[in-house]
C-alpha cells in the first residue's frame, strides 16, 4: 500500500470547493462553534446531514453531550467570523457577546445574517481517523440571503 502524506492529501483536498459553515452547540449557558468546510447534505426523508468534527475539539464533545448541534453557513461577508471560529482571529467568548446570533427553537445560536441555517439532531456518530463523522437530523431549516463562502485552494471566495 502506498503512504500518502498529510501534506500531499491536504494539497489535493485543497482543490475542492466547499461551502463554509459554523457548526454551533451549547453547554448549559455557554455557547460552543467551529468552523468547518465538510457539510454534505445525506437524506431527504428524512432530511439529514454529516459533518466531519475534530475529534478534540469542544464543540464535538458539546455535540456529544447535548445530541444536537446548529449549522450557520457563512456568507462572504462573513469571513471574519469564519477566521474567528478556526482560531485565526480573536477569540469568541462562551456567550458570543462580540457576534450576532439569534437562539434557534433548540436554544443553539445560529449566526444572524448567514446564507442558510440548519438544526439538527444529532443521530450517529462515526469515528473516521482523527474526525468524527455526526450526522444529524434536520428539524428546521432556513434559506438567508447573500453569496455563499467558499473555500478553495486555502482561500475565501465567492460566487462572482
Amino acid at each position: 500500500a502506498r503512504h500518502v502524506s498529510s501534506e500531499q492529501f491536504r494539497d489535493a483536498m485543497a482543490r475542492l470547493p466547499a461551502g463554509v459553515v459554523v457548526v454551533s452547540a451549547r453547554v448549559g449557558d455557554e455557547f460552543r462553534g467551529l468552523t468547518a468546510s465538510s457539510l454534505v447534505s445525506i437524506s431527504l426523508e428524512p432530511p439529514m446531514v454529516l459533518v466531519g468534527l475534530e475529534r478534540e475539539s469542544a464543540t464535538r464533545a458539546a455535540i456529544l453531550e447535548t445530541r444536537a448541534f446548529n449549522v450557520s453557513l457563512l456568507t462572504r461577508s462573513q469571513e471574519f467570523i469564519a477566521d474567528r471560529f478556526a482560531g485565526r482571529a480573536p477569540a469568541i467568548d462562551p456567550h458570543w457577546m462580540t457576534l450576532p446570533h439569534r437562539l434557534g427553537t433548540n436554544g443553539i445560536p445560529l449566526i444572524e445574517d448567514c446564507a442558510a441555517s440548519l438544526e439538527c439532531r444529532l443521530l450517529q456518530v462515526h469515528p473516521a481517523g482523527d474526525h468524527d463523522i455526526c450526522v444529524g437530523e434536520v428539524q428546521a431549516a432556513a434559506a438567508g440571503r447573500g453569496e455563499p463562502l467558499i473555500l478553495w485552494d486555502r482561500s475565501f471566495w465567492t460566487l462572482h
